[in-house]
């Protein structure tokens, strides 16, 4: 990759002049823009020569860096320093709205931290987006939990685009797998969502404590440092929220789900269960019923000759039942920050052909 090509765009013919490039802003710069910030870059020929897209990455935006903007596009090498002299904050821009006026943004990817409670300030960010007359891809399920009819009207009323195929199960393509399935009902699904719990009782099984699992999953990178969300199974169940929010087409709250966490599961409970044919899983679950949809996250027993338990490591897992197919299977084999970012690449292919 040339590091002095600007926009992250090869050169071209004068025939590529024709294509008017997209401004792209990132809102949150941490691990899943970084990586698709690379991965643009990676597939700016093939974005160009296949579907007709053209971008620059006109504004960048976290706690750490402020608001930074650059009409012209920034250079590749630049977001590769992130954080040195080359991106500095505009001291006259102070919110998110002057800062998409300055970007003349074109497609906000928003991938800040998750608010469990309220969603905040993600929520904001995306409506903001959206009244601007910009696309909105978010990896926030946050978004979806609290504000989803709201965004996604506002995003048809603007004639654009509010798409969130990151949120679950990184960028396997679960919102967009139903919307060429027209027609359709979903009846109810299971799975596992979560993979850092997943992590945590696969070691448990080989005899760490809890504490020594939780540690061993956070110095391979995939626990955070306050692993509580992914523990309790707040996680799991913000990702079945969306999904029934969704696919289901009923909105559903946090506290109406039935929530359990893997704190109480003990090293010797699980080697016995592992050893019994019945391994211990975080399992999501949501079926409809005559006054709504149930729905719980839970620690439970699988039977051992059932798909959910092999899932192992960052693996995850889901099985549909619709009116149609009595059972559709998804399983994603332990994904990286790539399979994340591709999902945002994915959603930006479909806002903006």
């Amino acid at each position: 990759m040339k590091q002095e090509t600007r926009n992250f765009k090869p050169e071209t013919d004068p025939k590529d002049f024709a294509i008017r490039p997209h401004n792209v802003c990132f809102l949150g710069f941490g691990n899943v823009n970084r990586t698709l910030a690379q991965l643009l870059a990676d597939r700016a020929a093939e974005l160009r020569d296949r579907y007709g897209i053209a971008f620059r990455i006109t504004g960048v935006a976290s706690r750490r860096l402020g608001w930074t903007v650059d009409p012209e596009g920034f250079e590749l090498s630049q977001l590769c320093r992130a954080g040195t002299p080359a991106l500095k904050s505009h001291a006259n821009i102070t919110e998110i709205r002057s800062w998409l006026d300055a970007a003349k943004a074109d497609v906000l990817f928003e991938a800040t931290s998750l608010n469990v409670e309220n969603g905040q300030p993600a929520v904001d960010y995306i409506r903001a987006a959206l009244e601007h007359g910009a696309h909105a891809i978010t990896a926030n399920k946050g978004t979806i939990v609290h504000a989803y009819r709201e965004l996604r009207d506002l995003a048809a009323r603007q004639g654009k685009r509010f798409l969130f195929e990151s949120t679950v199960m990184d960028g396997v393509p679960i919102f967009s797998f139903f919307d060429q399935l027209p027609a359709i009902h979903l009846q109810g699904f299971h799975g596992i969502l979560n993979s850092t719990t997943n992590v945590i009782l696969s070691e448990m099984e080989q005899g760490l404590s809890f504490d020594e699992a939780l540690k061993k999953a956070q110095r391979l990178g995939i626990a955070e440092t306050d692993a509580t969300h992914d523990i309790d199974g707040w996680d799991a169940a913000v990702k079945t929220a969306a999904l029934v929010t969704v696919l289901m087409d009923v909105p559903i709250r946090l506290d109406q789900i039935e929530r359990d966490g893997i704190r109480d599961l003990t090293p010797q409970a699980l080697r016995n269960a592992r050893r019994d044919g019945w391994p211990f899983k975080l399992v999501c679950r949501a079926q409809r019923t005559p006054d709504g949809v149930k729905a719980s996250v839970k620690p439970e027993k699988v039977m051992s000759t059932q798909p959910m338990a092999r899932i192992a490591g960052t693996s995850s897992y889901i099985y549909f039942e619709t009116d149609i197919f009595p059972g559709l299977a998804i399983t994603e084999e332990n994904p990286g920050l790539y399979a994340t970012a591709y999902g945002l690449l994915a959603d930006f292919i479909r806002a903006v052909v």
